[in-house]
């Protein structure tokens, strides 16, 4: 245990998505018996980035340490409790450029470590791997992952939480449980302060809050929030059925990416994994990027002019038959970014008792089978050296302007701030 004390003493979670989920588990499977899990709103928490109807599914990563992490989550996701929720339909990663230097070194990592995949040089190439894939305008190069594909995100945390509870975990929701801020003393954390009532007093507390983090304790050198755009289309039975063996394709050059349509619902859902956007909110005299604490941000549907626009060219690409639907819901998905895509799980340096597991970076939840057994690792202090080093909480200046994910993968429009006039319709 990283601070003093048994597992009988009270271990307070702050955040239900796949962070703070998987970490409760984790701890009641290794004996804890008075683990607590706080949030605004129960689980799957609609404004959270660990919800909704899909996510993606895969192991293509050009660092070794999470390619080999996310196999096994795939494996995982493929034959483990959570497979119900997993769909392997296949990931095809696209660029509009020739030789595209993140994918070529992808395929170098994917080649060193065994794993199939499939080179593709042109669309019409593509398309005969995927009839399904027919109407794809524009010329691509690029692979396809067979071993991939995408989950059920809302009925995968549906059912995280519930096994949570089955083992013991209480819950806490409502004004009750939503944090305020933290409860600190000379000697360390005591627990958090909540809108509803006296405070929840505990020595151990696991701050698991996503893009709010930034609003309890000052990590802005080591995290920043960001907002990513996300639609979704309602198709007819014939339009889903005409795409519905398509794979996962993502295009790289954009950052636009698209899901097979659910089953039994015949909802598109498609987004952009690019650099985002900023907000501006004035927090204990510091001015963050964050979601609002005290709404559900999911309720608005409201995205930014040139986001919607990106998501309707991104289907002009791949899916042109439906690309002027009307929208039955949209939302902005907030990221909690890292410098290079790193997770943040470590012992805050200052505040003895403070646990920080946050900074999913986009990418995140695919490792939900395996994540709650390293993140309670290294909240033991049994985590491998490696780990360790990757996702510690980094020390340093303060940052003068919005970080920048540089992992590699993002591309698109550079990250932006939304003006006062588009902040005030989220």
């Amino acid at each position: 245990m990283s601070a003093t004390g048994s597992h009988e003493k009270p271990i307070v979670v702050v955040g239900a998505g796949v962070f703070g989920l998987s970490t409760a588990l984790e701890l009641c499977q290794r004996g804890y018996k008075n683990v607590t899990v706080l949030d605004r709103m129960l689980p799957p928490v609609p404004d959270g980035s660990s919800v909704d109807i899909s996510r993606i599914v895969r192991y293509d990563y050009t660092d070794p340490f999470y390619m080999k992490l996310a196999r096994e989550a795939v494996q995982s996701w493929r034959s483990g409790p959570f497979h119900p929720y997993y769909y392997n339909t296949g990931f095809v990663l696209t660029s509009e450029e020739k030789n595209d230097v993140y994918l070529e070194k992808l395929k170098s990592l994917l080649r060193s470590q065994g794993q199939a995949f499939k080179d593709f040089q042109t669309t019409e190439e593509l398309i005969r791997e995927f009839p399904h894939l027919k109407d794809v305008k524009q010329e691509f190069t690029g692979y396809i992952n067979p071993n991939a594909g995408w989950a059920d995100a809302a009925g995968a945390i549906t059912a995280l939480a519930a096994r949570c509870s089955e083992l013991g975990v209480s819950f806490i929701t409502g004004p009750r449980g939503t944090v305020t801020s933290l409860r600190t003393d000379d000697s360390g954390v005591t627990g958090v302060n909540v809108a509803s009532g006296p405070p929840l007093l505990s020595s151990n507390v696991i701050l698991a809050t996503g893009a709010w983090s930034n609003r309890y304790v000052d990590l802005t050198h080591a995290v920043s929030s960001s907002a990513q755009p996300v639609g979704f289309i309602q198709l007819t039975p014939e339009e889903a059925a005409d795409i519905s063996q398509m794979p996962v394709v993502i295009n790289m050059t954009s950052g636009f990416f698209v899901f097979p349509p659910t089953p039994h619902t015949n909802v598109l859902k498609v987004a952009r994994h690019s650099h985002g956007f900023d907000t501006s909110i004035e927090v204990n005299g510091r001015t963050i990027s964050a979601p609002k604490r005290d709404v559900n941000n999911a309720a608005s549907s409201y995205l930014p002019d040139d986001a919607d626009e990106a998501l309707r060219e991104g289907l002009r690409q791949v899916l042109p038959k439906v690309a002027d639907k009307p929208w039955v819901r949209r939302r902005l998905c907030w990221y909690t970014d890292t410098p290079q895509g790193n997770f943040v799980v470590d012992n805050h340096p200052s505040i003895k008792g403070l646990f920080i597991a946050i900074g999913g970076a986009g990418h995140g939840f695919k490792f939900l089978p395996v994540l709650g057994k390293y993140i309670t690792d290294c909240f033991e202090n049994k985590a491998s050296a490696e780990m360790r080093e990757r996702w510690k909480l980094e020390k340093g200046n303060q940052t003068t302007g919005p970080m920048v994910c540089n992992d590699g993968s993002r591309r698109g429009p550079a990250r932006r701030l939304l003006t006062a006039q588009e902040q005030a319709k989220l």
